[in-house]
């Protein structure tokens, strides 16, 4: 058995795995994971059982996480089914039902409403992304249980998709840089791309290095920046950017702390001298 693996993606531990590595990682026991669900609008994961260390990623409301470890401190440690992180998270934010899941958000965020009815007081709000069960439709309401009613308009069905994903990203613009964040109330580089590919129906894996390795079709371009095309993603060693033409870039950076459209040679030439060095690499799905 082999103890070297990614700890982002691999569900193992030198005292802890998930029952299916036994016989590929060593670990002093193996457990089944239980099946749960992330309660809250987004939840926060993190590298360690503590809450003074940066998150690597958020799971939004709705999103599948199996269980392998119910600490005694109100951790958990496990890892995502959509697109298999591994850490820690609340306990008290997840949820063992699992209704059958129809609908998910479309808008950046939406409202939810202990009614059918835009006057009555704000409960809560889901992010674009979420993904709840409808059970009844009143009017231009949607009935969400165990949360309330939602604006009917701002969710499709989990097999409906937009056809553009940068112009979901572009709907990020401004939108506060957070790192490991994936909503717009906070977002990074890498998780702009993700939810904006999910959004039309992509497969995306979390992180930079991930995503490069994952997506697309190198492209080969000259130090003129020519032949880009909108959709082109934008790779350098630890961020990503999407192209909106074949001029501008649009990414989540921490240079202006938000998410920014800006001439990709203004970003390269910054980038090389300030932060990430030269781009490694420019994918086309």
């Amino acid at each position: 058995m082999t103890a070297a693996y990614d700890r982002r993606i691999t569900p193992a531990r030198p005292d802890l795995a998930a029952e299916h590595l036994r016989g590929v990682i060593a670990a002093d026991r193996y457990v089944v994971g239980q099946p749960m669900r992330a309660e809250v609008p987004v939840l926060p994961m993190s590298p360690e059982p503590r809450r003074d260390v940066s998150i690597d990623t958020q799971a939004l409301f709705g999103e599948e996480i199996i269980v392998y470890e119910r600490g005694d401190e109100g951790w958990c440690w496990g890892q995502l089914t959509r697109d298999g992180y591994v850490g820690y998270v609340s306990t008290n934010a997840l949820g063992f039902d699992a209704p059958a899941l129809t609908h998910r958000v479309t808008e950046l965020q939406t409202i939810i409403y202990p009614g059918p009815d835009m006057k009555m007081p704000l409960v809560g709000t889901l992010p674009l992304g979420a993904q709840v069960q409808v059970t009844e439709l009143r009017g231009d309401f949607a009935c969400v249980p165990w949360q309330g009613w939602i604006f009917a308009a701002h969710l499709a069905p989990l097999d409906q998709y937009c056809e553009d994903f940068v112009a979901t990203a572009e709907r990020f613009l401004n939108a506060p840089y957070l790192w490991g964040g994936k909503s717009s109330n906070g977002i990074d580089c890498s998780g702009l791309v993700q939810v904006s590919l999910q959004s039309a129906g992509h497969v995306c894996p979390r992180d930079t290095d991930m995503q490069k390795a994952a997506l697309g079709a190198p492209l080969t371009v000259g130090d003129d920046l020519k032949g880009l095309q909108r959709g082109d993603l934008v790779f350098w060693k630890g961020h990503v950017g999407v192209m909106q033409d074949a001029d501008r870039l649009l990414h989540a950076n921490g240079h202006h702390m938000l998410v920014a459209s800006e001439p990709l040679r203004v970003a390269r030439d910054r980038i090389l001298q300030k932060s990430f060095g030269p781009i490694t690499a420019i994918k086309r799905l």
